[in-house]
């Protein structure tokens, strides 16, 4: 007898209910096979009982919990609904290994032509042994596919406590992120006011909607690479009432790349990190470079500064942005996704950042 399973639901499960149809059919060969080893029996005479009575015990025993699991749990939505629990389960057993068994040897005397007493015709003491024999596998199965039901269901709810867990640090690491940015704006408009009070009310205004653009994305967990680069732009944009003619930009983003899902807000830790430790520093600044392409099965983002360069000591040393960009990655792609630092390799120097991640459709 086949799978009694308590494992989750399938997504078909009549369909699974006949592959394990085909698979008793096969396991009742077997049977037969081994009652014609043991036995004088002829093999046609053994398969013509073993393959009704193994079929006809897995049929009503398995049949009979999918319908006592759909009695036993119409009124709720967490149970299982293929598993009606163990007392529901012995009736079944004991009932669908009698019916079974009686069907199956009275299929067996139509092919044979024999005339063989079935169950319910033995003596007791004969019925009894024939039932608790019939009854061995069918217990033994039951036990196994609980039990292998029940570990499903704990794996199960490991991942899903596992994907709340990534999902709550994730939104822990953007928390932290958002502040971020936002005090070093802020450090920097009070200074402005000081000094040019034109110039800090235009930045302040520029702050105003960069952060009303921005307040969707950093509560969604991915949006278009499209969006991604314009919410730099708007950060640049806002920079650039700040540094002037110090900052130049330039971002390039393929059409066809545009569409591509990327998480919210990835790039901007390390543009901050560009005006931070690349630009304010050189007395002349530099431009900053945001470029998109795709290598095979990857999505290469770079971000590029002509600062001074990984030479010049950090401002504050704490390299914020680098840590969180590289855990928010950890967490969403794992060792798929990569992150590097280094100097530029030409003449205008300063600094190249690389994100590497896997292409989503």
């Amino acid at each position: 007898m086949m799978p009694l399973t308590a494992s989750a639901a399938p997504a078909r499960p009549w369909r699974s209910f006949a592959l394990r149809g085909l698979k008793v059919l096969l396991i009742g060969t077997g049977i037969a096979l081994v009652f014609t080893l043991a036995s004088p029996q002829r093999l046609g005479t053994s398969l013509a009982y073993a393959l009704p009575i193994t079929f006809g015990c897995w049929f009503f025993i398995d049949a009979g919990r999918l319908l006592a699991a759909r009695w036993a749990n119409r009124r709720s939505t967490t149970a299982n609904p293929q598993w009606p629990g163990w007392p529901w389960m012995t009736l079944v057993l004991l009932v669908g290994t009698v019916l079974g068994y009686q069907s199956g040897h009275s299929v067996g005397n139509l092919l044979t032509g024999q005339s063989a007493p079935g169950l319910l015709f033995e003596g007791p003491a004969r019925a009894l042994s024939l039932v608790l024999i019939s009854l061995v596998p069918g217990v033994a199965a039951t036990w196994f596919f609980y039990t292998r039901g029940r570990l499903a269901a704990t794996e199960a709810r490991a991942q899903e406590a596992q994907r709340h867990a990534t999902q709550a640090k994730l939104r822990l690491l953007e928390s932290q992120l958002e502040p971020h940015m936002l005090f070093n704006t802020l450090a920097n408009l009070r200074v402005l006011i000081a000094l040019d009070p034109p110039r800090a009310q235009a930045m302040l205004d520029q702050l105003i909607a960069y952060l009303r653009a921005t307040l969707t994305a950093s509560r969604t967990g991915q949006h278009a690479l499209s969006a991604e680069f314009s919410r730099i732009a708007d950060y640049l944009a806002l920079m650039k009432v700040r540094m002037g003619d110090r900052l130049q930009t330039r971002l390039a983003l393929p059409d066809e790349l545009a569409d591509l899902p990327v998480p919210a807000l990835l790039l901007q830790p390390l543009v901050e990190n560009c005006i931070r430790h690349g630009l304010e520093p050189s007395i002349d600044g530099g431009r900053i470079e945001l470029t998109a392409a795709r290598e095979s099965d990857a999505l290469v983002l770079s971000v590029r500064d002509t600062g001074v360069g990984l030479a010049q000591p950090s401002v504050d040393g704490t390299r914020f942005g680098l840590q969180q960009v590289r855990e928010r990655l950890a967490v969403l792609y794992g060792e798929r996704a990569s992150l590097s630092l280094a100097a530029a390799g030409d003449a205008e120097g300063g600094t190249i950042a690389v994100i590497r991640l896997p292409v989503a459709p």
